[in-house]
């Protein structure tokens, strides 16, 4: 595996539906911080040649409605239209606008989120974790872990305040796969 972003060839890749991860967390009467996952989503990342991160791009779609927090009560709240509202707005996207380099591995994605029709600026904490041949599946792989924080009521999420806090922190870990190429059997 290598950590250098030349040596990643030029293409899309896409999210492998079986190594990801999207985990958002929000603070519950200051006792601890609440976690919830999406079970369903999909990603695209145009890697471009000379610039690596700097030059390319990803966009990702989350289904609403699959939000899991393991409390299936719980699940049906925040997806309904007292928070995400995932009848109306069924999917939470987030399409890259500039990547700012921080170290050879790091550096900091901004994008646009939107969530429940609102579209705001994000930005996000990335590691670029390396990019090799699986050796599983025989696929060209891009490894990436990234975590920020966004405002909920930036986004019309205002319900259960200040039970459930308004700052959101997201974790996000992804493998992408070079599109076109079927795993290996």
């Amino acid at each position: 595996m290598s950590t250098a972003e030349a040596a990643v060839p030029a293409g899309r890749y896409t999210l492998d539906p079986h190594h990801w991860s999207i985990v958002f967390d929000v603070d519950h009467f200051k006792y601890s911080r609440f976690t919830m996952r999406f079970d369903r989503a999909n990603a695209q990342l145009d890697w471009r040649p000379g610039g690596g991160l700097a030059d390319s791009g990803v966009s990702a779609s989350i289904d609403a409605a699959s939000v899991d927090t393991r409390v299936p009560l719980l699940d049906k709240l925040v997806a309904s239209a007292d928070a995400l509202d995932a009848a109306r707005n069924p999917q939470i996207r987030f399409d890259s606008t500039r990547f700012a380099r921080t170290s050879a591995t790091q550096g900091t994605l901004t994008g646009n989120l939107t969530i429940r029709g609102a579209t705001h600026p994000v930005t996000l904490a990335v590691t670029f974790n390396g990019y090799g041949r699986n050796p599983l599946t025989k696929q060209d792989t891009l490894g990436f872990s990234a975590s920020g924080t966004f405002s909920r009521a930036q986004f019309g999420v205002t319900s259960w305040y200040p039970a459930v806090g308004d700052d959101v922190r997201v974790r996000i870990e992804a493998e992408f796969v070079k599109e076109g190429e079927a795993p290996a059997q």
